[in-house]
């Protein structure tokens, strides 16, 4: 028997896909990495044990199989703790010995169901990668959004090449047959749900770089984490969103936005040339001359041109004196001005106006120590917002005489490491004898007082470590050990923290361009998003702001947090994003520079001026 202990586990899985992903070193689970199916990875099996604890699947040769090959290697409770503090490997194990007992005691396991279709796709793509046992099927059936609803596919396929992408949409639509494209975990928006076949297209994951053109030519399948390891070796980075998201798959629905897009720009910009299969099945590249032009933009949306099948993205050099600072503000409109500043001046390679929460998710190994540093960071410092920067010396030397003074790499480090001791009385004496007129963060956070913050906190791996679950201090403290760990500009570029956003309930994310010279004009967009959420009860909180295009424009996100699996919070959720929706669509109709969602799916190809100013 499944526990109800294990099956609430497993239902609060996020779909974030990092188990995917090999972001801590740990390496990846091998049976998922043999098998590229999701059910074989720690996210399909928590799906999977779900099903199988609610009857909604029965014990099947493929389960079987996905059972035996699990190792309970442990990999995907180190994972699944830095991002969300869950422990999966209680579901894996009983899900195995589920399993085990199931077939001991002489029970039957069901056969997949044949079917000419699936005959047919084992024949495009050989008899591996194409599939109808249901037990494969659920951990392709769902996603958590509260908008989307469940839909069993009948198949699962997983192509090689563009040539059996290809083949694939023409089978389908011979046969009249529904399909849907799927990324790394999910659209969350419920786009890779189908009851037809699902194409999964994980197994194409070549990355070709090409150092002396700065690009790379990239398969579908490759994850942002992947490419910007790749990118790194060579001295290189890429402009690319949260490390499990396919890279293919993110400038195909929405363009890449993160805090580099304020020197790299975004949809256009940050690509030299993509592949596609388009939906009749014929294949056409983007710098053909009858291509369709995927470059232009309509306010009403478009649907999918295809299916993105290879794309050569844009890499960009990186210097060796590369550094990040944090430029704190008691206020967020003089943030706001700040970031916008930096815009119009050209400064530094990565910009962002970070608020309390995403500050303190980001940085701290669990809940109760990210709700300490918000209070330190807001009550009791002072800073109620954070401009972030990348840049050279050049630029850094810029940001601080434009503003001082800033939080540097050597003092984040210092609380990062030292975030257990953070409200502690030692701490607080320490405090207190910097009180004022003044913000305290203007009086604590200077290098002269560097040596008496290192005596008070301690900081080291091992006072982190202290704050995780005892069996797991060890392997924080190694992991904390790693300089990249407690370095802004690694973290920011391989963006692996950036998924706590969903630690303690799934993040619903709304993305909204706006123009930077009109503040009243974010600011009642924000004062909207907090009003629809808190009518309904809804946590919330503003996430970040990223200039664009010389601080004309910006990219704004906005979180609402929810409890997927209660059914209170999903209906508050669907009323509050279809309010939500209509509010950005109203501020869209009254003001220029301000676009939603809804306006950009499915256009990530489209040239940024087309977002940014028609």
């Amino acid at each position: 028997m499944i526990s109800p202990e294990a099956k609430a586990i497993a239902a609060q899985c996020r779909h974030y896909a990092m188990c995917k992903i090999d972001f801590l070193g740990t390496g990846l689970c091998p049976a998922g990495s043999r098998r590229h199916y999701v059910a074989y990875y720690p996210q399909g099996r928590m799906d999977i044990c779900h099903a199988l604890a609610s009857g909604l699947i029965p014990v099947t040769e493929g389960l079987v199989h996905i059972a035996e090959t699990c190792t309970l290697c442990g990999i995907c409770d180190r994972q699944c703790h830095f991002v969300t503090e869950m422990r999966p490997l209680r579901v894996m194990r009983e899900l195995k010995e589920h399993v085990e007992a199931w077939v001991k005691a002489g029970n039957k396991v069901e056969k997949a169901p044949e079917s000419d279709l699936l005959r047919r796709l084992r024949e495009i793509v050989g008899a591996e990668w194409a599939t109808s046992d249901p037990a494969i099927l659920a951990s392709y059936s769902h996603d958590p959004c509260p908008v989307s609803s469940v839909k069993m596919p009948r198949c699962v396929v997983l192509p090689n090449s563009t040539d059996e992408v290809a083949r694939i949409v023409r089978l389908c639509n011979d046969g009249g047959v529904a399909y849907a494209v799927r990324g790394n975990g999910s659209s969350v928006m419920g786009f890779v749900l189908c009851e037809g076949v699902v194409i999964d297209m994980n197994r194409m994951k070549s990355i070709e770089i090409d150092r002396e053109n700065w690009s790379a030519a990239i398969g579908p399948g490759v994850a942002a984490f992947n490419l910007q390891q790749e990118a790194f070796q060579q001295g290189m980075r890429a402009n690319v969103a949260e490390p499990a998201a396919l890279v293919a798959a993110n400038i195909m629905c929405s363009g890449i936005f993160s805090t580099f897009s304020h020197a790299y720009g975004t949809a256009a910009d940050n690509y030299i040339d993509a592949e596609f299969v388009d939906p009749k099945g014929d294949i056409f590249t983007l710098s053909e001359r009858g291509a369709p032009n995927l470059f232009g933009f309509t306010k009403t949306g478009m649907p999918s041109p295809g299916i993105c099948t290879r794309v050569t993205v844009k890499l960009h050099p990186r210097t060796a004196d590369e550094e990040g600072v944090m430029v704190p503000f008691p206020d967020f409109d003089g943030a706001l001005s700040f970031a916008r500043e930096l815009g119009m001046r050209r400064i530094g390679a990565a910009v962002a106006v970070l608020g309390g929460e995403y500050l303190s998710t980001f940085l701290s190994p669990s809940r109760d120590l990210a709700d300490r540093l918000k209070d330190f960071f807001t009550a009791t410092l002072g800073i109620q917002y954070a401009v972030f920067v990348v840049g050279d010396r050049y630029a850094l030397d810029a940001v601080k005489k434009m503003k001082t003074p800033v939080i540097d790499n050597r003092l984040l480090r210092m609380f990062m490491l030292g975030l257990p001791r953070l409200a502690n009385g030692e701490w607080s004496d320490f405090l207190r004898g910097f009180e004022g007129d003044r913000p305290l963060y203007e009086l604590i956070i200077r290098e002269d007082l560097y040596p008496l913050i290192e005596a008070v906190l301690s900081p080291s791996a091992q006072t982190l470590a202290s704050a995780v679950d005892e069996d797991l201090r060890d392997f924080y403290t190694k992991l904390y050990s790693r300089p990249e760990m407690t370095d802004m500009v690694w973290i920011n570029m391989f963006r692996i923290i950036s998924s706590r956003m969903g630690r303690s309930k799934h993040v619903v994310a709304f993305i909204v361009y706006v123009p930077l010279e009109r503040p009243e004009v974010i600011n009642a967009i924000i004062a909207d998003f907090r009003r629809i959420a808190g009518n309904r009860g809804i946590k919330n909180d503003f996430g970040f702001i990223t200039p664009l295009d010389l601080g004309k424009r910006g990219v704004l996100e906005y979180d609402y947090y929810i409890d997927h699996t209660n059914p209170r919070e999903i209906e508050a959720a669907q009323g509050a994003m279809a309010e939500a929706g209509a509010m950005i669509e109203e501020h869209s109709q009254k003001t220029k520079g301000v676009r939603g969602i809804r306006h950009t799916f499915n256009q990530g190809f489209s040239r940024s001026e087309y977002l940014l100013y028609a």
